[in-house]
């Protein structure tokens, strides 16, 4: 029974969730803030598509792992269903090819590491600190 409350969780189990400080990116004069903002602190963005299994699945774990304070950086949420017109504004503003999920990674206005799917959360986002 163990492992199968490791998988789908335990009525009885009560697990402390982290709160992230997640900033709604809705209009694309934000885009040219973030740039801004990302010459004194790291700017994440967070491409989510509220359609898919798998970004839900990809995003759940990121916030999981995401260990910054907002001292340290930003963490901007683009609800891409919602803001396709942002998403696309993302891609030609910092040229990055869109993909969902996605996070970007923006210091000095521009990206310094990007990641799709999965490989979002293999990104080593402490040495972007």
């Amino acid at each position: 029974m163990g492992l199968l409350n490791k998988i789908f969780g335990s009525s009885t189990e009560t697990t402390e969730e982290k709160q992230l400080s997640w900033i709604s990116l809705t209009e694309l004069q934000q885009l040219e803030e973030i740039k801004t903002k990302s010459e004194t602190k790291t700017q994440f963005i967070f491409k989510h598509s509220t359609r898919c299994g798998i970004s839900r699945m990809v995003k759940n774990q990121f916030e999981k792992d995401f260990d910054f304070d907002e001292n340290q950086a930003d963490l901007y949420y683009l609800d891409l269903i919602a803001y396709r017109d942002i998403s696309n504004a993302i891609a030609e503003t910092f040229q990055v090819v869109h993909e969902s999920p996605q996070l970007l990674v923006v210091k000095n206005g521009t990206v310094v590491a990007h990641a799709s799917h999965g490989a979002v959360n293999d990104l080593d986002l402490q040495r972007f600190a």
